[in-house]
């Protein structure tokens, strides 16, 4: 199952802040050698953007325990 792992950044520097955000998932995610598909952001509005990992079931509870993301969602 692949989950869709999202911290929401919101403001006008929303989105430098999720640029900058997901650079910071990428080297979490190497140091602690946790697989993942994708880690990229995405603008929901001119004042709302989200940075993201797509990874699989069993490494949610590391990244959340760890990095405190606002909300989860199944891919699939």
């Amino acid at each position: 199952m692949t989950i869709k792992i999202i911290w929401d950044f919101r403001g006008e520097d929303g989105h430098q802040t999720a640029v900058h955000h997901a650079i910071h998932l990428k080297e979490f995610c190497d140091n602690n050698q946790i697989d993942y598909k994708v880690i990229d952001t995405e603008i929901v509005n001119e004042f709302h953007t989200i940075a993201y990992i797509t990874t699989q079931k069993e490494n949610v509870v590391i990244i959340r325990d760890a990095l405190k993301p606002h909300r989860a969602e199944v891919v699939d």
